[in-house]
């Protein structure tokens, strides 16, 4: 019987990669209209480089940016890519379709949910808050909160902890197969795959399901817990 959902936030409840590509791209128009003397192509090509060395979720990129390429930092430039990042982050920061009634609908059936994320703290509550999930889950676990990421069963531990449900009564839902699916796996989880958030579209995957829309996950609990009851 299935008495828990854990959900990975990025490309599983909202479309992070999108965002992200959508703010990076809002912040270096902006930088180059006040004063950035180099092309969309060069900065967004420097930028790309520093998050594959420090991490999607480095917050001073555009700080080392200017550093590393005019030698200082440009208060007026860099202010000016925050803000057009931020105002770009907020409109395109939403969650796929049918997640809110699907998470909804889990709530009605007093499932006990939780998020999991490698993000910090901040960053992960920034993202529920905008999407207004703030209200939605009953613990959420973060990088911060057990200094380990995914597949380490840490956070997925801590997750459980919280909301009081034992591994074989809990269903992990993530997009990354070698983290979320795992990671699940391997502290007694049943786990289901989210493919309409891959971003890779080529990862191994073993999960014991395979949603194409997040409404599956419905039908699937819905299935488990009148075949346990």
């Amino acid at each position: 019987m299935i008495k828990a959902v854990v959900f990975d936030l990025d490309n599983t409840l909202v479309d992070f990669m999108a965002m992200k590509r959508t703010a990076v791209d809002a912040a270096v128009t902006a930088m180059i209209d006040a004063g950035f003397d180099l092309t969309f192509g060069q900065v967004r090509s420097h930028i790309d480089r520093i998050y594959n060395e420090q991490g999607i979720e480095y917050q001073r990129v555009f700080d080392q940016l200017l550093q590393e390429t005019l030698g200082r930092v440009d208060y007026k430039i860099l202010s000016s890519g925050i803000i057009a990042y931020r105002r770009a982050r907020e409109a395109a920061l939403k969650p796929y379709p049918h997640v809110t009634a699907t998470v909804t609908e889990l709530m009605r059936r007093n499932i006990k949910l939780a998020v999991v994320s490698d993000a910090p703290t901040q960053e992960a509550w920034l993202r529920l808050c905008y999407i207004n999930f703030h209200h939605f889950f009953d613990a959420v676990v973060t990088f911060d909160d057990t200094k380990e990421r995914k597949p380490s069963p840490k956070p997925f531990l801590a997750a459980l902890a919280k909301v009081g449900v034992e591994p074989h009564h809990a269903m992990m839902v993530g997009d990354w197969a070698e983290r979320d699916m795992v990671g699940a796996k391997n502290v007694g989880m049943q786990t289901a795959f989210a493919k309409y958030g891959d971003a890779f579209g080529n990862q191994s995957v073993t999960a014991d399901y395979v949603l194409e829309d997040i409404t599956d996950l419905l039908s699937i609990i819905e299935q488990q817990n009148r075949t346990t009851e």
